[in-house]
């Protein structure tokens, strides 16, 4: 059966109007500037779009033209372009572009792919893209999502983004050339998303053969009334650092999630190192524990109500120094969030975690003997076969090594639940996500990040979740309702 391209397109044009607009499209739209529309596409490469608008509007205030680029630094670049993927990179590139503009050019953006392809930071995406927004030329862009959901159409057969722009160029209509990218990248993060698509509410649902596809689950109606004050929704979040975290939407995530208690793990900062807007946020208090070292560990807690009380670590200075737990007291429960250390390469750091892991059981056992107990946080084990992509080649690797999983195998002996298993028992459900090789994009990942409950309190637990849609870190966040 053909593919109904035509059919595709025609529906996907209207319904992706009121999507965000791919951020290069946005520019050229904005400025018709050729310069900007390159300087945008080679900053947008491996970055989320508010990420790549807000550092191109920096750079933009500083250096529109060529000749003003030229008067920055490499070092004021990297400072200007951060955090964009691979800024320090992409700040040597942009500090050479003006020279071979001017040098090859005459100072001049090419408008076709092969000469674009001598400029420093170019490659093929990089150039159609320019050819395409910039001087509405015939041109292919092909990123990951057009890649990807070519294949899925099976409008494609292939394996590299490289081989997609080859067979598109055969046979997808040159009408469609230079608008397919933007109508794909707002498609694919609108709805086709890369991990969990909605095909439940896809126009082109019955159209789609969907290959290759898990679809999202229709969420069910909700099961808990978050209007009863006994029932509070929990969060936790290993932001990988919160300063950048903050420049990645963390404030927006927060409104999003609108959870009684969020947890956060792995801040990397002292408080006084971060900005008010994150010090005193609307409607909730904020407690901290930051690690020693600066830049390193560290964990705080947002949370809408005052606990009775705030216990800032272990007892113990090897992992106090490290800002590892942080737990709160209410009335009726105790909030314990953890960032467990990595057991680091070749297991070098094993020993100073079983430790760490001794204490903190016996920090539980102590609390639940009171009123409940609700664990949460990035504990940097997978605990069983299902909670990791690769098991098999990860046995003996820091997160996967037997010593590790027989940590929580002796957790859940002591009667802990691991609330997300209480509900989901499916595989392919992870928290982290490498930044190298597309893990995320490719769902090749590792659940880590937990919330566990004392076994008596298992049915106050009434819903958890992973939010793998949730980005701006390598982890995501997860969730719990607790009654």
């Amino acid at each position: 059966m053909t593919f109904p391209i035509d059919e595709i397109i025609s529906i996907l044009e209207p319904e992706v109007s009121g999507y965000q607009v791919p951020i290069v499209d946005l520019i050229a739209a904005q400025t018709k500037d050729p310069f900007k529309v390159l300087v945008a596409t080679i900053l947008s490469a491996r970055t989320k779009d508010e990420v790549t608008a807000a550092a191109s509007r920096r750079l933009f205030e500083r250096a529109g033209t060529p000749a003003e680029l030229a008067q920055l630094t490499v070092a004021e670049l990297e400072k200007i372009i951060f955090p964009v993927g691979f800024f320090r990179n992409k700040a040597k590139f942009l500090r050479q572009l003006p020279v071979v503009l001017k040098q090859r050019f005459g100072g001049v953006v090419p408008r076709d792919i092969d000469s674009l392809l001598h400029l420093p930071g170019v490659g093929r995406k990089t150039a159609n893209l320019v050819v395409a927004v910039a001087f509405n030329e015939p041109a292919i862009c092909v990123d990951t999502h057009v890649h990807r959901i070519m294949n899925i159409w099976g409008y494609v057969q292939t394996t590299t983004p490289l081989q997609t722009e080859t067979a598109l160029r055969q046979q997808l209509p040159q009408r469609y050339w230079t608008r397919i990218n933007a109508l794909l990248v707002a498609f694919g993060q609108g709805t086709c998303k890369p991990l969990w698509p909605h095909c439940d509410r896809c126009v082109i649902a019955a159209l789609c053969p969907k290959i290759g596809v898990t679809p999202r689950k229709a969420k069910k109606e909700a099961a808990v009334d978050r209007g009863d004050a006994s029932v509070k929704k929990l969060a936790s979040w290993n932001v990988n650092g919160l300063r950048a975290a903050l420049k990645n939407g963390f404030l927006d995530v927060l409104q999003g999630l609108d959870a009684d208690v969020l947890a956060v793990q792995e801040i990397k900062a002292q408080p006084d190192q971060l900005p008010d807007e994150l010090r005193n946020i609307a409607g909730y208090q904020v407690f901290w524990h930051p690690a020693q070292k600066k830049g390193y560990s560290g964990t705080a807690v947002f949370s809408k109500t005052a606990p009775l009380q705030v216990v800032y670590g272990l007892d113990c200075q090897q992992f106090d120094d490290e800002g590892r737990v942080l737990t709160l007291e209410y009335p009726d429960f105790y909030f314990i969030n953890v960032y467990a250390p990595n057991a680091q390469p070749e297991l070098k750091r094993l020993d100073f975690k079983l430790e760490f892991n001794h204490a903190l059981l016996a920090h539980m056992n102590r609390l639940r003997a009171d009123k409940s107990v609700v664990l949460c946080g990035d504990l940097n084990v997978a605990h069983k076969e299902i909670d990791l992509a690769n098991p098999k080649a990860n046995v003996k690797n820091p997160g996967f090594s037997p010593q590790e999983r027989a940590w929580m195998d002796a957790l859940v002996d002591a009667g802990y639940i691991d609330a997300f298993r209480k509900f989901n028992q499916e595989p392919n459900q992870y928290t982290w996500w490498s930044y190298r090789f597309s893990a995320r994009a490719k769902n090749i990942g590792w659940r880590i990040d937990y919330f566990i409950v004392d076994g008596a309190s298992g049915e106050r637990v009434l819903e958890a979740a992973i939010h793998t849609d949730i980005t701006g870190s390598d982890h995501c966040p997860v969730s719990v309702v607790f009654r």
